[in-house]
């Protein structure tokens, strides 16, 4: 219900509401600030895993947390929350929690497409990692077959094996030795290997692109698109929105439904974060060098990206917009990760260890980088 009805009918509501077209085209800088996100949270996890070196089906997922934050859900209960503190620094209460709710709602759908296309790659590869690493591991059994040979002697067939396989045996060294010249089976194999390496590369991509196709039409990202619209065309939105507006009970509808997103994924987080209370074979300093990572050098990093940002004039004057922009830097890990651990079956318990303390932390993170950001923008 929450991922189907109640998150697509709040960012519908919230984007159709307060969106025009003037507004979209100026927000174009936070896509660049999303990619910038996972970009350079992304180099950052991969010297963690240089200098850490965790077990290798572990590295995705280190770098997955560093790189990927939780920028739809949180966003969508700290922003109005900090609309509704007083002496917030962005005006009007009301005006503040609607604009603010509209930002949080196109970061979720941009986050998705990211934790979809980037850190979905990372965990599989981890996944092929696991599963190549675990097969190594097991060792091969050779089958044997009864000896069903009451006759048998002491030269019997366990020891000769059957006539079959003699001429089998025969057959095969006889067609090794009869082969052509080795050049020309260089040449057959090389041109067998490119056929696979073409197959494979096909096969990836038409996988990357099903995946991100279906991200696309997942429920939230068309909510978020079609709120776009309706907030763009004026028309589209003189139909639902206003007083005067014909079918604006419609618009009551879906923000009634899209007034319980909150309380709900507040409660999914606080189960989700129950699994990391099981015991896992996560390092205690990757786990530190992952919470370094989210709350003290991408924040740090972000406070100076968005200030060279609006130096330069990328951004609108609107202080909400900067305090989304630096917050995004803040977040903990995408709660998706788990999802895609379970969906590999790979590195779940630590996935779950690491999301209890990152989420534990970001209690403390947030609110504090919260008023450095405050501060900055006041």
């Amino acid at each position: 219900m929450v991922f189907t009805v109640f998150t697509p009918s709040l960012m519908f509501a919230s984007l159709a509401k307060t969106v025009t077209l003037e507004e979209i085209i100026s927000w174009w800088f936070m896509p660049v600030n999303v990619a910038m996100t996972f970009l350079i949270g992304g180099i950052l996890g991969w010297i963690v895993v240089k200098l850490l070196r965790p077990k290798p089906h572990l590295e995705g997922l280190v770098i997955a947390t560093c790189a990927s934050g939780n920028l739809g859900n949180l966003l969508l209960i700290i922003v109005p929350a900090i609309c509704h503190e007083q002496g917030s620094p962005f005006g009007n209460r009301d005006v503040c929690s609607s604009v603010g709710l509209s930002y949080a709602s196109f970061s979720m759908a941009l986050g998705g497409f990211f934790i979809w296309s980037y850190s979905y790659q990372l965990i599989k590869q981890s996944s092929v990692r696991y599963k190549a690493l675990a097969q190594a591991a097991e060792p091969e059994e050779v089958p044997k077959e009864v000896n069903k040979d009451f006759d048998a002697n002491a030269q019997t067939q366990l020891l000769r094996g059957t006539t079959d396989d003699q001429e089998d045996v025969s057959v095969l060294v006889a067609s090794t030795k009869s082969s052509s010249d080795p050049e020309c089976q260089i040449i057959v194999t090389q041109a067998s290997h490119l056929q696979t390496g073409k197959e494979s590369f096909w096969k990836r991509s038409l996988e990357f692109l099903h995946q991100l196709l279906e991200e696309l039409l997942a429920p939230p990202t068309l909510a978020a698109i079609v709120g776009f619209i309706f907030g763009a065309v004026v028309w589209l939105r003189n139909l639902i929105i206003g007083d005067s507006a014909p079918l604006r009970v419609i618009q009551d509808s879906i923000e009634i439904l899209g007034d319980g997103t909150i309380p709900c994924i507040t409660l999914i987080l606080g189960g989700n974060l129950i699994q990391g209370l099981r015991s896992s074979t996560l390092k205690p300093l990757i786990i530190i060098a992952v919470v370094c990572v989210r709350y003290v050098a991408l924040p740090f990093i972000g406070v100076w990206v968005v200030k060279a940002a609006a130096a330069l004039g990328f951004l609108p004057s609107d202080p909400l917009y900067h305090y989304v922009l630096m917050v995004q830097f803040t977040l903990p890990p995408a709660m998706n990760i788990g999802t895609m651990t379970q969906l590999f079956d790979v590195a779940q318990e630590e996935c779950s260890v690491l999301f209890l303390w990152t989420y534990l932390v970001a209690a403390l993170a947030l609110t504090g980088w919260s008023m450095v950001y405050m501060w900055i923008l006041s």
